[in-house]
């Protein structure tokens, strides 16, 4: 097969320099290129070859780990971009683009290309198009498309159609980053290549599981784009179910892309429907308010003074098959939150019968196990032992694991592993099409319920809280709270209330 290409839309974006560019370097780095490998950068903006390559060095140089700052490779890798500047909309640019690749490739051309849509939403139904208008999509090719993947089922159901009609479903990588990160992948090998706690994760044992992804900025400069979609269309609806599902999912019969992805289609499937009359006694939506000198969400450039967007979101979700049924599962995400982190807390039940004495009048809760994807990447086991001395005074301690004690390659950038994965053909962790369309059948009703009561609850919530108040409310039918977590995830005592 001839050599890898690799082409970029959206070249000279946010997302390009901040997390692709950084991400081939490190594939580079690791000789996981080949070595004729090239990049080709396509957006509007006039770069030539030259100039373009002199951008990604000052990038670069921002963004990457200095531990891997090599200034000789990075000019090696340099070498290997290009740039063609056209617009994405019309068709006489990928003429073009067709042309430059066949100077590249030569006549024995078999179109070993890697198509990486890092473009608005807005171009995901355009791009394949032309690119089979003009021969490019071969059988060797492959498309990474960013998420949201549809603006709700009907937009979801249009683009797997498009995407259909020009690429095979093994050629199209639906990219979720939440999946490259080692720690999700860790949650897999946690769950099922320990014996010991199989027997104990169902509904037997776990009294409810809360799944947190939230972060302590706000929108930035991402107006425009995010006061058209929120907070559930943002991070719910792909980021935080995908995560519901590694923790839901039964084991594979074999760990391979197929069989991996009808157990995380099998879990959506078994949400339970929300009804209308369930979705405020269900759902919590926020919006951030000003407070001290950091602004409001309504006061952010690009919003309108008057948006019902939702910044925030909490849910409570349930599982109607014979492991889970029973079992909440509480899902929340947020902007301008005190800290920023992803974790999964899994309450067990507490023991029928509490026998020993408080230390210090304080009673020891029952079992919980937190899975840290970000930041300070571990697992915590909190168990209750005695205190030394005479009595049985029981006290609630930390059996604990950082996942860099593993050694090996540093966990941190997902980007890497999901397109070294994608050059590798495996698409394992990548989101298939009937998966979307499971997820979208489920939140689609919410979001038409929204269009068309739009004086439904939106909460504030002031800036650096932990979100509405109501979402605590949400969860003591439960007799549950959430676990508002330090920016560490060891404590020697307990976690904080920031």
């Amino acid at each position: 097969m001839n050599k890898l290409t690799i082409i970029i839309f959206g070249a000279s974006g946010d997302l390009t320099k901040r997390k692709l560019m950084p991400a081939l370097y490190s594939l580079f780095y690791n000789n996981r290129l080949d070595k004729e490998f090239i990049v080709i950068g396509i957006s509007r903006t006039s770069f030539t070859d030259e100039t373009y390559r002199d951008y990604i060095r000052q990038e670069l140089n921002q963004f990457l780990d200095a531990t891997v700052l090599n200034e000789e490779l990075i000019n090696k890798f340099i070498n290997h971009l290009y740039y063609e500047t056209m617009d994405p909309t019309t068709v006489e640019g990928y003429f073009r683009l067709s042309d430059r690749l066949s100077q590249f490739n030569g006549c024995d051309d078999f179109g070993n290309y890697l198509f990486y849509l890092a473009t608005p939403p807005s171009l995901y139904s355009i791009i394949p198009l032309f690119l089979k208008d003009v021969g490019l999509n071969t059988k060797h090719s492959r498309i990474i498309v960013e998420k949201p993947f549809g603006y709700d089922l009907q937009s979801a159901l249009e683009l797997n159609r498009i995407y259909e009609s020009v690429f095979e479903e093994h050629q199209i990588f639906r990219i979720d980053h939440f999946l490259g990160k080692e720690t999700a992948q860790n949650l897999l090998a946690f769950r099922f290549a320990n014996g010991v706690f199989e027997p104990l994760w169902n509904r037997n044992y776990i009294d409810y599981i809360e799944i947190t992804a939230v972060e302590n900025i706000g929108i930035a400069d991402r107006g425009g784009f995010y006061d058209h979609v929120g907070a559930l269309r943002d991070m719910v609806q792909n980021h935080l179910i995908q995560l519901v599902a590694l923790t839901a999912m039964e084991p594979p019969a074999l760990f391979n892309a197929d069989t991996f992805r009808n157990e995380v289609v099998k879990v959506y499937n078994s949400l339970t429907p929300l009804e209308h009359v369930d979705f405020e006694e269900h759902i919590v939506r926020g919006q951030y308010t000003a407070e001290y000198n950091k602004k409001g969400y309504r006061e952010e450039k690009g919003i309108s003074p008057d948006s019902r967007t939702e910044t925030y979101i909490a849910m409570r979700l349930e599982i109607s098959n014979w492991r889970w049924s029973g079992v909440p599962f509480y899902i929340r995400t947020g902007k301008q939150m005190p800290t920023k982190v992803t974790e999964i807390v899994v309450h067990f039940k507490e023991t029928p019968h509490q026998m020993f004495h408080c230390d210090k009048g304080k009673c020891p809760r029952a079992n919980k196990l937190i899975l840290r994807l970000q930041p300070n990447e571990g697992i915590v086991l909190r168990i209750g032992l005695k205190v030394p001395g005479a009595g049985f005074e029981i006290k609630d301690v930390t059996m604990a694991f950082d996942y860099n004690q593993l050694g090996g390659i540093p966990s941190g950038d997902a980007y890497a592993r999901l397109i070294d994965d994608c050059i590798q053909n495996d698409s394992t962790l990548f989101t298939r099409s009937d998966a979307v369309e499971a997820s979208w059948k489920f939140f689609d009703p919410i979001l038409e319920y929204w269009k068309s009561h739009p004086d439904s609850p939106l909460h504030g919530y002031p800036v650096g809280t932990w979100g509405p108040l109501q979402s605590e409310n949400m969860m003591h039918e439960h007799h549950a709270e959430w676990t508002n977590p330090c920016k560490n995830l060891i404590d020697t005592d307990k976690y904080c209330e920031l």
